[in-house]
């Protein structure tokens, strides 16, 4: 009987990795020490945002900080007026950069002693979440917290480039980078650093350099870029968060300073991109200038003139 030869395969061809095997994009990770109930609505209120590890002590919380699994810490005041606050002075001391936010949720008989331990320990950060903005708030602050490091990076790069610069022309810059969100436009900027903002744009101009709005609004984008890194963020998330008035006005802005769509923007830049492109722009061509730019110091006579913002 003839034997029918096996059929052939045809040979073997690379294909595309599935999907499923692709790692998600990271999200940021806080470590905890709450109550039971507050788990539950600390949960709720990071969803899309940052995912909660939660522990059940303070040296369980400095072992996710030591390794690198958490970029924030939500210690309850409720859990530490029942413990030591030596643990937590020890948490802050060894991690300075690491944000601790502590989470007020219910007034207790020491609450107030509390607090105040929490201050000597070193936590800068209370969130009241005793009422429904409060959240809201904590939302705000772990994604501003979290997302600091970029303008620690800005910062750092900036001293070198400006070695030399007065410190007028410092507190600029880190007014541009370490000023909360709602400081977003030249009149709030000057504001916060007391100055008139004609007199600023007039430094500025006299000076031969980009206009102060052009610095903020760039700055406001590396921000931006270094939130859209996470990619649970909206256009809309970033667009509150960063305090614009509407998806469309921050589309708007990006498309008038960059030439491009929100989503383009997204695609193409994280914050270091962002970042390297403001000092391509606004920095290195004008060091010389800024180096001896004085944008802030008033003449000695006091009583000078302020206007409030409208």
């Amino acid at each position: 009987m003839p034997t029918v030869p096996a059929p052939t395969r045809a040979p073997a061809t690379p294909t595309a990795i599935p999907p499923a095997t692709v790692p998600p994009p990271a999200i940021t990770h806080v470590t905890t020490v709450l109550t039971p109930a507050e788990r539950v609505r600390v949960d709720a209120a990071g969803e899309g945002l940052y995912r909660s590890l939660h522990r059940d002590s303070v040296n369980d919380v400095m072992r996710d900080v030591r390794e690198a699994r958490a970029a924030a810490v939500v210690l309850s005041v409720s859990y530490c007026e029942r413990t030591s606050s030596e643990p937590v002075a020890t948490m802050v001391r060894e991690f300075p950069r690491v944000p601790t936010l502590a989470l007020l949720s219910e007034l207790g008989p020491r609450t107030p002693q509390t607090l105040l331990a929490l201050g000597t320990s070193g936590v800068r950060r209370l969130i009241d979440v005793r009422d429904a903005s409060g959240w809201r708030l904590l939302r705000s602050a772990l994604t501003d917290e979290c997302g600091n490091s970029i303008q620690r990076f800005a910062l750092g790069r900036l001293a070198q480039d400006l070695d030399g610069a007065s410190p007028d022309c410092w507190r600029f810059f880190q007014a541009l980078f370490l000023s909360p969100p709602s400081i977003c436009t030249v009149r709030r900027l000057a504001r916060d650093l007391d100055i008139l903002p004609s007199t600023l744009m007039s430094r500025f101009f006299r000076a031969g350099l980009p206009a102060p709005k052009r610095f903020l609004a760039m700055a406001r984008l590396v921000r931006a870029a270094h939130l859209f890194e996470n990619r649970g963020f909206s256009v809309a998330n970033i667009a509150n968060h960063l305090e614009y008035s509407s998806p469309q006005s921050f589309g708007r802005h990006v498309r008038t300073i960059l030439h491009m769509t929100a989503v383009e923007f997204r695609d193409r830049y994280d914050g270091i991109r962002m970042f390297d492109r403001f000092r391509e722009e606004l920095v290195l061509p004008h060091a010389h200038l800024l180096r001896r730019l004085s944008p802030l110091s008033y003449p000695s006579t006091s009583n000078s003139p302020r206007v409030l913002e409208s």
